[in-house]
């Protein structure tokens, strides 16, 4: 299982490190910037091969990439020819959509995983009703076990997450029915009933319900590309913003810090999900595609996030932000993700139950 598990996070971080650096590195060759160097994994490079002025290489440490651009951080004077590729000669738009575009394939990365698995079809659970509350609204209102739900409010519908949605949007507001029983089709009013729940951030809030539960019975909906790519487009959107909702829910405190996690858990969860077969995994793939776009999007120095805002600022100001500033917050920067590698690490180890003290 462990070794499953570190095949599967090289594999995972080995895509997701490559997507996030073909982004910079196609837009930088489109902007007709240099590119000096491609490396996936930090540190002593393993192995690498030049191809032109480009050097692609394999390092030791896979937690992360990068690509150097002509003038970044150049010791020695360019020539004039070099000086117009420079990436620090190019407008601060083009610097900007240059370091936007890693972000920006993570998603796309997303998008493309979500299309394909519209398109092959997984199963979805039915409307069909597997099992009913004692005493609750659905129950009273003369609903039965193995009903099948076709309608609600005269809107279509054929699987168990559209009819647990329009029932929990609701507000207490009562709902025609359209019910398939044997061969026979009833008209049923329900009128669901508030409940006080839990969030997925933990905070209490009201949801309705009419106290019934699925059955084991699934169908697979196949999608053409079209509207599977847009599909994807909403998934994805979807769970960004829940990835910014929790981002700015662990900053009031609402969500616990205890929720991140490191390579150890995104290791112990690649393995599982590879066990459970190919599209679990790819799909699992696409989370975490979001979520490192979303993170890597953060205004901090040192991430994409802290570059674009540089540029922002400078794009606001009409002249670059001063060296000194730059690397006085370049080294906060890193301070702060250094902590917090260190904090999910720990985290990690804690999970394991391992004492090192």
């Amino acid at each position: 299982m462990i070794g499953l598990s570190i095949v599967s996070l090289i594999i995972l971080l080995g895509i997701l490190i490559f997507i996030h650096e073909l982004g910079h590195f196609l837009a930088a060759k489109r902007a007709g910037v240099g590119v000096l160097k491609f490396s996936l994994g930090f540190g002593p490079k393993l192995i690498g091969k030049k191809v032109g002025e480009t050097e692609y290489q394999l390092s030791l440490i896979p937690l992360g990439g990068y690509v150097k651009l002509l003038g970044e951080s150049e010791d020695g004077e360019l020539s004039a020819a070099d000086e117009k590729r420079s990436f620090q000669n190019q407008s601060v738009y083009r610097r900007f959509g240059i370091v936007a575009a890693g972000p920006v394939f993570n998603l796309l990365l997303a998008i493309f995983i979500f299309a394909l698995v519209n398109m092959i079809g997984i199963p979805q659970l039915t409307s069909r009703i597997g099992g009913l509350s004692e005493g609750a609204p659905a129950q009273l209102a003369g609903l039965k076990e193995n009903d099948l739900v076709e309608a609600i409010d005269g809107a279509r519908l054929s699987r168990w997450d559209k009819l647990a949605e329009k029932i929990s949007k609701s507000d207490g507001r009562a709902l025609r029915l359209t019910v398939r029983r044997g061969d026979e089709i009833k008209e049923i009013t329900v009128t669901p009933q508030a409940e006080k729940a839990k969030s997925l951030f933990g905070e209490e809030i009201t949801v309705y319900r009419i106290g019934i539960k699925p059955s084991r019975q699934t169908v697979t909906e196949r999608m053409n590309p079209l509207a599977a790519t847009m599909q994807a487009t909403i998934q994805t959107w979807n769970i960004a913003k829940l990835t910014v909702l929790s981002v700015v829910k662990m900053v009031q405190g609402v969500l616990s810090p205890k929720n991140l996690g490191g390579p150890i858990l995104i290791a112990q969860m690649a393995g599982s999900q590879v066990k459970e077969g190919i599209i679990p995994f790819i799909l699992f793939m696409a989370l975490l595609s979001i979520n490192l776009a979303i993170l890597n999007l953060l205004p901090i120095p040192v991430l994409d996030g802290g570059h674009l805002l540089f540029f922002l600022i400078e794009m606001i100001r009409g002249k670059e932000v001063s060296v000194k500033w730059r690397e006085r917050a370049q080294q906060v920067g890193l301070a702060l993700i250094i902590m917090l590698m260190a904090f999910v690490l720990f985290l990690d180890i804690e999970r394991l139950g391992l004492d090192f003290f």
